[in-house]
């Protein structure tokens, strides 16, 4: 660990927090411009049809209208982060309902909204399929037919029906293991299709200059992606749009594409005219990138005294109409690499499947298909421990990696910290003590446990860090702003190192063409990689200050220490500002630029939690009482943003396992607006308990380590396991509908 830090390891507010709580902190959808319209879409009803005409003459003649685009009117362009299949505007055929296929521009957002009232669109209906199983069969509908022409599709696929990506990965023998097996145990497991949840729907503002360049502001956590995707998709050089940085109010996965930008460009070069661009919460549930819903099927070999020996593992993701959201090299969910769990198992085989559907386009969310797998395979280790007759814990205890083994993928883990996580976690929830009575006579307790693990991404990432003529520090980024708390955290490293009270330093970015580049927030990294840039700027402005220092004050630069803003040595002291004017007058500012390029490390966090549930017998109604969450760490940058990380991820966990996430009917989102899509409040929060087990230091500065993604991945695991142990029902879905266990209850007693 690392010794004697003075700020690092403080639980420190936000310093954007002020801005955000009283309302100044200005978002995508507060930004106005000279002249600004408002854009609206208008969304297919049908999920799978052909477009045969479209008549705008009366929205077009309606007064406030300033622009009506069909896909007619756009250049033959496809998006896609990766895999670009998906058209700004739908042109000859819809394949989703929700998918755009006009757009208007207009005075205000209700002429807007008339207008697309008066538009008619003729469809001719086309067989559709909604279930990726059935979209595999040889008698499906195709939907993407010119798939193998797509831009950014560099991998082979077998020919299957509506496939978009497969990958596959064997281990040992998986025959002789099965062979070798005492019992043989199957299940299928789903989950259902889940929205980010995040309270600031996508928006976008655009402006086009004379030149067909862009101005833009929109709510996205990879200002220079987007940048360098919107100017490819209009066929304009990367310096000829400029993403504006701007507060994004939440993102969890959900805002690293493109959303509306490209049709407010198209509007706003229509009419001439800045367009602005935000969408209503059904726009989001029924148009947006939700989380893919999955299928996970698991056959497991094991002996009689518990000792795994084989795995059989597919997911099938339903990627929905277009794989545009996607960005993954080899176009699968990492969950896929996740099928073998956190164990040791000598023979193996995994696969993973993303289909095409007819149903709303899919995209990331907190550990991109990982809890999908991670409750299939945490559920499914239950059931064989109760087919063996073994405690549960003590059946993971058993088969759990241990350091220098393999999980069943190939990768080489460091510091593997999953028994103690595991063994922290049932201590924290009392596993071998007694079961607390129920709060209401008659009610059922149960308790249950999950394991898994999270990487840390890498990249490249550049800060740079100076001293203004005031003696105040700025540092300036190019990552934006989610609500993750780097802001504080680059505040916390700088004030760490070059000896600055934190209220002399202000952190911030502008725009793509200002500040300096980073890939943005997503995939655990952004402490990892935009951290350890600021930590090498401010090791080089440290350096730098104590040369300057040294010279006025005629010492050596290793005499100098600096602290609370001054320099010292041999009982002289001299202040930054003075500092940073005479190299400002000499031409050699104190101004440094940082830069890390960081490949992604073999270092994961471990987290193991325990839930502990009441079931009403009588209704199927679930309730999570507590649940404790163990986490393998590092040195802790911030302990108030690292809890609140937690904290968070833990309670969107219970949301996802016991109430979030909407059927789609016949290609339809089934709870098209908050009222019926339940996302957690307050009342549903259980107690959270969270215990942290030390570990060797990880790659993030100060020796940190990830915990952005990981709280949420094995909650709905645990509370299904915790079901299970209470009402013996097994729970094979989530989120946990009261009418399954309900039901399962009715049958066991039957």
């Amino acid at each position: 660990m690392v010794a004697q830090l003075h700020v690092v390891g403080r639980p420190l507010g936000r310093i954007e927090g002020a801005a955000k709580v009283t309302g100044a902190a200005r978002y995508a959808a507060d930004v106005i411009r000279p002249g600004q319209l408002w854009g609206k879409c208008l969304h297919s009803p049908l999920p799978y049809a052909r477009i045969l005409h479209i008549d705008t003459t009366a929205a077009r003649r309606l007064r406030g209208v300033h622009a009506v685009l069909t896909g007619a009117d756009l250049p033959r362009v496809l998006l896609g982060l990766k895999v670009q299949d998906m058209p700004p505007l739908a042109r000859d055929r819809v394949r989703f309902v929700g998918e755009r296929v006009v757009a208007v521009a207009a005075d205000d957002p209700d002429t807007a909204d008339e207008a697309l009232a008066l538009v008619r669109v003729e469809y001719d209906e086309l067989p559709a399929v909604f279930d990726a199983e059935e979209a595999m069969q040889p008698d499906a509908p195709v939907l993407h037919p010119d798939l193998r022409s797509y831009a950014g599709l560099t991998w082979e696929l077998p020919d299957v029906p509506n496939l978009q990506s497969r990958y596959v990965h064997e281990r040992g023998d998986l025959a002789a293991g099965f062979a070798q097996a005492d019992l043989v145990i199957e299940h299928t497991f789903h989950t259902a299709l889940l929205h980010q949840g995040y309270l600031e729907p996508q928006a976008c503002v655009v402006a086009v200059e004379g030149d067909g360049s862009a101005q833009v502001w929109m709510s996205n956590k990879t200002p220079f992606r987007a940048r360098d995707m919107l100017a490819d998709a209009l066929d304009l050089p990367h310096e000829g749009v400029v993403i504006h940085h701007v507060p994004v109010g939440g993102d969890f996965g959900g805002k690293g594409g493109l959303g509306n930008a490209p049709v407010a460009y198209f509007l706003a070069r229509a009419s001439g005219r800045p367009v602005a661009m935000v969408l209503n919460y059904t726009e989001e549930l029924t148009s947006a990138n939700p989380r893919h819903p999955a299928t996970v099927k698991l056959k497991t070999g094991v002996m009689r005294d518990g000792t795994l020996v084989a795995r059989d593992g597919l997911v099938i993701y339903n990627r929905g109409a277009y794989a545009a959201h996607n960005v993954s090299p080899n176009g699968m969910l990492n969950g896929v690499f996740k099928l073998g769990g956190t164990y040791r198992i000598p023979n193996a085989r995994v696969e993973g499947r993303a289909v095409y559907t007819n149903q709303v386009p899919c995209g990331y969310m907190r550990a991109p298909g990982q809890p999908q797998v991670i409750f299939a395979v945490e559920a499914h280790m239950d059931l064989v421990a109760a087919a063996l007759g073994m405690d549960p814990l003590d059946f993971r205890l058993k088969n759990v990696l241990l350091e220098g083994e393999k999980p069943v993928v190939d990768v080489t883990w460091q510091d593997i910290q999953a028994r103690e996580v595991l063994e922290r976690a049932a201590e924290a929830i009392g596993w071998r003590a007694p079961k607390p009575p129920p709060s209401v006579p008659g009610r059922l307790v149960g308790r249950g446990l999950a394991l898994s693990e999270r990487g840390i991404g890498g990249g490249e990432s550049h800060v740079e860090v100076s001293v203004g003529p005031d003696g105040r520090v700025a540092v300036h980024t190019g990552v934006p702003d989610t609500g993750t708390g780097i802001y504080t955290l680059l505040q916390q490293i700088v004030a760490e190192v070059v000896g600055v009270p934190l209220a002399s330093i202000a952190v911030g970015a502008q725009d793509t063409a200002h500040s300096p580049i980073d890939p943005g927030t997503g995939g655990s990294k952004t402490t990892h990689i935009t951290g350890r840039a600021a930590l090498d700027a401010a090791q080089v402005l440290r350096a730098r200050l104590n040369e300057v220092a040294a010279a006025r004050l005629g010492v050596a630069p290793e005499q100098v220490e600096i602290a609370d803003g001054l320099a010292r040595a041999n009982g002289q002291a001299v202040d930054l500002a003075t500092l940073a004017r005479e190299a400002e007058a000499r031409g050699e500012p104190l101004r440094v630029r940082g830069v890390y390029k960081g490949q992604v490390p073999q270092i994961v966090s471990f987290v193991a939690q325990a839930a502990e549930v009441e079931v009403d017998p009588e209704t199927g109604q679930v309730q999570v009482r507590r649940i404790a969450s163990a986490h393998d760490v590092g040195t802790i940058l911030n302990p108030l943003g690292y809890q609140g990380q937690i904290d968070g991820g833990v309670v969107q966990g219970v949301g996802s396992a016991l109430f979030e996430g909407s059927a789609v009917e016949d290609g339809r989102v089934v709870a098209a607006n908050l009222g019926d899509y339940k996302l957690a409040t307050a009342a549903d929060i259980p107690e959270l308990i969270t215990v942290h087990v030390q570990s060797p230091d990880g790659p993030a500065p100060f020796g940190g380590k990830s915990i952005g993604e990981e709280p949420f991945v094995p909650v709905a695991g645990a509370v299904a396991n915790a079901v299970r142990d209470a009402t013996g029902v097994p729970i094979y879905d989530i989120p946990i509908q009261p009418e399954t266990v309900l039901r399962g209850l009715q049958e066991r007693q039957a």
